[in-house]
């Protein structure tokens, strides 16, 4: 959520950036409630404190009736004041939830992905002597992916995953997991990007693969509930993760964090589920859009003055391990109805397919400064308040900014290898830097 104090200073604001992103939230009446219970708040601390000054005379002396009456009439203004103060923050709070976060200054305004900006290319598209195929078109006679079996055991966008295919994606998972834990490649990424960020390393985790509705609520990524997979019965109370982040962020929830353990930064590597609703039609050939895929995410929780160069650094992480891969992509800025309801920024990064002759979205780098946190209560003890690099009016209080951003979509990235490492009889090359893991050069 955003600071409820933000919103009362900066009320049109608020209102034309929730508009830019999607999101027609009634600004008047939330502040009307706000009003409302800042009021009922004030009246019921007063009638508490008279009932603790009663209970201190009843102490002293014996109370009289009129003081025993006027115990019951503080006792009955109490209880008024709670239950309206409860009808009260049962509307006030879903609405307030309901803000979007505000994009920041140079997200680009736009109505739909096609307005997101192209900010860098990167690599040379590689040609070829001969027609490139897709990479089902090279993966699938040689048995590497199957999804007609499993379509007979799962249903549609489902595949089994076979033999090189399988040690490829085990090759990138160790691959990145060396890079994104050594302080110093770290430091290398920092320096080459002119970012002054700490480099402490990812932590490897693997984490739950489900999570409660409040916290994924919390998380502020569990709707649209039609991309979710709920899981068991009501009392379960249980959904399938669609990322990684959507159960990594939550570790920390109504915590305070040291500011010596900041950033903490985390890799973690889940198999992860999304119904795809509405893209039916789209991508059905292949394993590009399927309802089970793994990917390996980034999350860091960091202070307020760190959130945007933490955001940035997370971009140039992801720019590394593409080049590392020596795989052509761009960069795109989203724009504001593309960056997602919790987020102030968003980049994509998209690899090029020589076969399909298009790119393809491979990485993703969220920005949500204290908006999760908020709703999560994640806390850190102390903000350097000597910093320049965030809005101190909009960011006052100690609430850390979370990041998250995908290190490798495994599926989509071995789609990419497949495509861009084609030889003409079908082999793929493997890239130079996942040999080693590997333990050979040829697919």
């Amino acid at each position: 959520m955003i600071d409820i104090q933000f919103i009362r200073d900066n009320p049109e604001l608020v209102k034309e950036k929730a508009r830019q992103k999607g999101y027609d939230v009634d600004i008047s009446r939330l502040l009307k409630l706000d009003e409302q219970r800042r009021s009922l708040i004030d009246k019921l601390s007063k009638v508490q404190l008279e009932q603790n000054q009663l209970a201190d005379q009843f102490k002293q002396s014996a109370p009289s009736e009129v003081d025993k009456e006027k115990g019951r009439n503080l006792k009955e203004q109490a209880k008024d004041l709670e239950l309206q103060l409860n009808h009260t923050n049962d509307e006030l709070l879903p609405l307030w939830k309901s803000v979007p976060n505000m994009p920041a200054e140079d997200v680009p305004i736009g109505n739909s992905e096609a307005e997101n900006v192209e900010a860098k290319t990167w690599g040379n598209k590689p040609e070829f002597n001969f027609k490139a195929k897709t990479h089902w078109q090279l993966a699938e006679p040689r048995g590497l992916i199957d999804k007609e079996r499993a379509a007979k055991v799962s249903g549609s966008r489902f595949a089994y995953l076979k033999g090189d295919l399988v040690r490829l994606q085990f090759a990138l998972i160790q691959f990145t997991i060396e890079k994104l834990t050594d302080r110093k490649i770290l430091e290398d990424i920092a320096d080459k990007s002119n970012l002054k960020v700490s480099t402490n390393p990812f932590i490897p985790v693997l984490p739950p693969y489900m999570l409660k509705t409040d916290v994924y609520d919390d998380m502020d990524r569990l709707e649209p509930r039609e991309e979710r997979y709920k899981v068991g019965t009501d009392e379960d109370d249980l959904w399938l993760e669609g990322s990684a982040e959507h159960t990594l962020g939550p570790m920390h929830a109504g915590e305070t964090l040291g500011l010596g353990d900041l950033p903490l930064r985390y890799l973690g590597y889940a198999t992860s589920f999304r119904r795809e609703a509405g893209s039916y039609g789209k991508d059905t050939e292949g394993i590009i859009r399927m309802h089970q895929f793994d990917k390996l995410e980034m999350e860091s929780f960091v202070n307020a003055e760190g959130g945007m160069l933490e955001h940035l650094f997370f971009v140039a992480i992801q720019e590394y391990l593409m080049e590392e891969l020596q795989i052509p992509y761009r960069v795109l800025l989203k724009c504001t109805a593309d960056i997602g309801k919790p987020n102030a920024r968003g980049i994509d990064i998209e690899a090029w397919l020589p076969g399909a002759g298009r790119y393809l979205e491979t990485h993703t780098a969220d920005f949500m400064t204290d908006y999760q946190a908020r709703r999560l209560g994640i806390r850190n003890k102390v903000i350097d308040t000597g910093g320049k690099m965030y809005d101190t009016k909009r960011f006052p209080t100690n609430y850390v900014h979370t990041n998250d951003g995908t290190a490798f979509a495994l599926g989509r990235t071995m789609v990419a290898i497949i495509e861009n490492y084609q030889n003409e009889d079908g082999a793929i090359t493997v890239p130079e830097a996942l040999r080693a893991y590997l333990g050979k050069d040829k697919i």
